[in-house]
């Protein structure tokens, strides 16, 4: 089995005192141990996720209404001096963005609050930095993914349709805000492109204009993922 750059760094960072307290008292722990505050240690999270972490953020967390990721707990770590809780060290999880069609049109981006969504453990091999899930919506991508299906991307800023993302699968959005999965290929107008699905039952559609475009890292069956 691969091991993941953050299961390597987790390792390295083994706690010197074990915790078995919730995460979100072991924020608190952290900040305390720091002397941050929530509004400081919210800034420089910030600067350092790709999705955006503000003081509320922080607060929904010391109080456990608000998931902390694999990711967001290594990142406390290093920013506060303070160790990984010894229970939860080499558990890398992932967010769900939201659901994602092929034909349906399927509004699924920011389903869910900012790092409120359902967390995946992290497949085998694939570091969990700046990854996104989507879950697959319906069964018009069959037979190449499946309803419930999740896909992985790296989705580093808004407005651009990277290079490498033509002529691959992707999870991409159009301008009207929503996601498909689809083949990106250039449009006959400059700034459009064409989508093209995977199978004969779900037509091209062509001229979209797209907010992003992100290439997908990997195919991971419902049966296999393990929400935490």
């Amino acid at each position: 089995m691969m091991i993941g750059v953050a299961d390597m760094l987790f390792a390295d960072m083994a706690p010197r005192t074990p915790i078995s307290a919730p995460l979100n008292e072991w924020l608190i722990q952290a900040l305390d141990h720091s002397g941050l505050s929530q509004s400081a240690l919210a800034e420089l999270l910030d600067a350092r996720v790709q999705k955006k972490i503000d003081r509320s953020i922080i607060n929904k967390m010391t109080l456990g209404k608000r998931t902390i990721s694999a990711e967001e707990m290594l990142l406390i770590s290093e920013i506060t001096g303070f160790d990984l809780p010894s229970d939860t060290a080499r558990i890398a999880t992932i967010a769900i963005a939201g659901k994602v069609g092929a034909g349906a049109r399927v509004p699924v981006f920011d389903t869910y609050e900012k790092g409120d969504g359902p967390q995946i453990e992290c497949p085998p091999g694939l570091s969990p930095h700046n990854i996104v899930a989507v879950e697959i919506e319906g069964d018009s991508m069959e037979p190449v993914y499946s309803a419930g299906d999740l896909l992985f991307y790296t989705r580093w800023s808004d407005g651009s349709v990277p290079s490498e993302a033509v002529g691959k699968r992707c999870v991409c959005e159009c301008e009207e805000g929503l996601g498909w999965v689809k083949v990106v290929r250039p449009g006959r107008d400059h700034g459009t492109f064409d989508l093209h699905s995977f199978n004969d039952q779900t037509p091209t559609m062509y001229g979209v204009r797209l907010k992003w475009a992100a290439p997908i890292k990997l195919h991971w069956p419902a049966e296999l993922a393990r929400k935490v």
